[in-house]
């Protein structure tokens, strides 16, 4: 069974930098959703594990970085120069075909973390 548990979210205000966390065991492609009040759930990032490919929502590009510290089974979401529009419930994510991650941004994970809460103050 594939646990992902994510931590390191908070309040920050705008320009400020949080990184969040996800403990889980290597899967294919992972990658991190945000899902903002009143808003649909959203890719934010996702990385091919294999290789290290990554992508980035346009809205986060510049700003976010998603690593793997493949030591400690922990996928990484640094994000820098937080701004109002950031401010969502963030979601680690995670599926084991490589077609999810390979040419672009994940979509359809087969697993869930059950998120943390990011909160932007302007």
């Amino acid at each position: 069974q594939v646990q992902l548990v994510e931590s390191g979210g908070g309040s920050v205000q705008a320009g400020g930098s949080l990184r969040l966390s996800c403990a889980a065991s290597r899967l294919t492609c992972m990658g991190w959703f945000r899902q903002a009040p009143g808003k649909e759930r959203e890719g934010v990032a996702s990385l091919y594990t294999a290789i290290g490919r990554t992508y980035y929502a346009d809205s986060v590009k510049g700003r976010f970085t998603i690593s793997q510290d493949n030591a400690k089974n922990t996928l990484y979401l640094q994000m820098n120069s937080l701004n109002p529009e950031d401010t969502a419930d963030y979601y680690c994510a995670a599926h084991n075909d490589f077609g999810e991650c390979a040419y672009g941004l994940m979509r359809f994970p087969s697993y869930w973390g059950q998120g943390t809460q990011v909160t932007v103050s302007s």
